[in-house]
């Protein structure tokens, strides 16, 4: 048998967290995360379940009765969408234009679905006449795309036109807004989305582990009339309800502390009000663009579709983006994100989500990166990036 490993006290790095996620988490949500244990049928704890319901549904901005957080991951609630809706047999659409569109058409394949593609280049948002075009051609039951896509740093601009591309079809549209439910405007009733899923790490400034899905009464009906339940027990959505909803019962053990964390981040952004939120995260990662731009560093996504959450900029001509990650680790305790699939070594991905949404996180982010970039030989005006930093937080 092996002997007693020699395991010392827990003391990780205190990094300042500006890649895609997970963000820095907000203090008052690490108290609420050392608080008592209660049982998962507590009468006090079905009240704060009730609280997370109505907080989730002011950050979607809907009224849907089935509202909750998923026990686990951001993935777990992909899964849960794709899983919940998507029946065997039926024709799922999804975007090939970065990473987290990929991941729809893996998930949408596991339960069953014949998975086929709109196209756009990474970088690029999708064009409402290609999707209504991919309609056209394929006639999917079920459409996934991404508003806030993680590996590139694009927002789909129009969000209800695309929905309603798939409306006119009689199809569902599942959103993926990990990265910007409580940081980028997001309106699922508004919008007619018929199903979003988010995740706890991003732009709610909480740790991973209960992450928010919202299905409106028309994909609760799909759910609910499915010929065979949901290929995962664990996922599936209307079992998961008999317990978030008024029956009660026994699913699993609710991640307690999880749940406890996603309350006070969700209190935090109904304290500072949903909209005031966007404008702040638009204007600390505005500053962020701003400076990088001034500095020399190009970002990927234009403009006009650049996600404010999430700046992707272009790995300078002759950079080991590996050895710039290494270094703001190991010289600055600061972490950022490399690229991912197409982009794989070619961006940072700088995160601006949540509580690191801040002026000091900003101004340190660039001085640092324009440090690095600067060891690695790139030519940066360091000073120019930190100037149009301040002017554009002045504005």
């Amino acid at each position: 048998m092996p002997s007693p490993p020699q395991v010392g006290e827990l003391t990780p790095p205190n990094r300042t967290l500006m890649g895609p996620g997970p963000t820095e988490v907000h203090p008052r949500v690490l108290r609420a995360m050392g608080t008592p244990l209660l049982g998962y049928l507590d009468p006090a704890f079905v009240e704060i379940m009730d609280e997370v319901q109505a907080l989730l549904r002011y950050a979607f901005r809907t009224d849907n009765d089935w509202t909750l957080p998923i026990s686990g991951t951001g993935s777990a609630a992909m899964e849960t969408a794709f899983g919940n809706l998507v029946e065997p047999g039926e024709t799922v659409l999804v975007p090939s234009n970065g990473y987290f569109g990929g991941r729809m058409g893996k998930m949408a394949r596991r339960a069953g679905g014949e998975v086929v593609t709109v196209d756009a280049p990474w970088g690029e948002p999708l064009d409402a006449a290609d999707v209504a075009d991919a309609f056209d051609a394929h006639q999917p039951d079920v459409f996934g795309f991404v508003h806030a896509e993680t590996s590139t740093g694009v927002r789909q601009p129009d969000v209800p036109a695309l929905v309603d591309i798939a409306h006119e079809h009689d199809a569902y549209a599942i959103v993926d807004c990990v990265t910007s439910l409580g940081g980028v405007e997001f309106r699922a009733d508004e919008w007619n989305v018929d199903a979003a899923y988010s995740c706890s790490q991003k732009c709610l400034s909480c740790p991973p582990g209960a992450s928010p899905v919202t299905f409106s009464d028309r994909a609760r009906e799909k759910v609910l009339a499915r010929e065979e339940s949901s290929g995962s027990w664990y996922l599936d959505v209307a079992e998961i309800m008999a317990y978030w909803g008024e029956e009660r019962s026994y699913h699993h053990t609710a991640p307690t502390t999880n749940v406890y964390a996603l309350r006070e981040g969700l209190r935090l952004v109904a304290e500072e009000g949903i909209e005031h939120r966007w404008d702040r995260h638009r204007r600390m990662a505005g500053a962020l663009r701003a400076g990088v731009e001034a500095m020399g560093v190009d970002p990927v996504a234009d403009e006009s579709y650049w996600l404010p959450s999430l700046t992707t900029v272009r790995v300078p001509g002759g950079v080991d983006d590996a050895a710039v990650g290494d270094y703001l680790l190991d010289a600055y305790d600061l972490e950022i994100g490399g690229g991912l699939g197409d982009l794989a070594g070619e961006v940072f991905r700088l995160g601006c989500m949540g509580y690191s949404a801040r002026p000091a996180n900003v101004a340190f982010l660039l001085s640092a990166l324009g440090d690095a970039l600067d060891r690695q030989g790139a030519t940066v005006d360091v000073g120019a990036g930190m100037a149009a930093m301040r002017d554009r937080l002045a504005e």
